[in-house]
């Protein structure tokens, strides 16, 4: 309808796979072609700096004690945790990161086996967070079939994540709140085979 050209990546590869391709069209023709390159511009994380870190303190009106995000451009996880290093430095933030490097999360980042993002800092992570495949498509289930809250996969991981830093916590003695992000919806992923289990 807007006259667009459709380009498809390898599914195989992943978001590595998309951000490869989409250097190299951008750079056979950078005069035509705005890239907002959301991996390495600042503005990404900065936008969660000064809008959504704030908001969770606000939110939490200072009983935050945790806070946990999905790596994917890792906007979210970066900017949100130097606001919490700044203004709550006792809040520990842990990243949400698929267990390997071949995974079924879209969209989201094994550290060790991807491109790093260039806004990536790895020194503010108080810990990572291995997520398995299946126990984030099961998280994406519960939260619509309990919940109502039809989550995409990021979401389901980043969920999956903060109930298993509760449990450790809760294991520990430790009472806590742990803040994560809905960050996305299933509208895309409708059609996945997750939904039949």
């Amino acid at each position: 309808a807007y006259g667009a050209e459709m380009v498809f990546s390898d599914a195989g590869e992943g978001s590595d796979g998309a951000i490869r391709l989409c250097r190299e069209i951008y750079n056979a023709n950078p005069d035509i072609y705005f890239y907002p390159d959301q991996y390495n511009n600042p503005a990404n994380w900065k936008a969660h700096y000064e809008h959504t870190g704030p908001e969770i303190i606000h939110q939490t009106a200072g009983r935050l004690t945790h806070f946990v995000a999905a790596m994917g451009t890792s906007g979210t996880f970066v900017g949100v945790s130097r606001r919490l290093r700044r203004d709550r430095p006792h809040v520990k933030c842990y990243s949400a990161q698929p267990s390997s490097g071949f995974h079924g999360l879209e969209g989201l980042k094994h550290m060790p086996t991807a491109i790093v993002p260039g806004i990536y800092d790895s020194a503010i992570a108080d810990g990572n967070l291995w997520i398995e495949t299946e126990d984030a498509y099961a998280m994406v289930r519960r939260l619509a079939r309990e919940e109502g809250v039809l989550a995409g996969i990021s979401s389901g991981c980043n969920v999956h994540a903060a109930t298993q830093l509760a449990r450790e916590l809760v294991e520990h003695g430790e009472p806590a709140t742990i803040v994560t992000v809905l960050c996305d919806s299933a509208e895309k992923y409708l059609s996945e085979h997750f939904w039949d289990e």
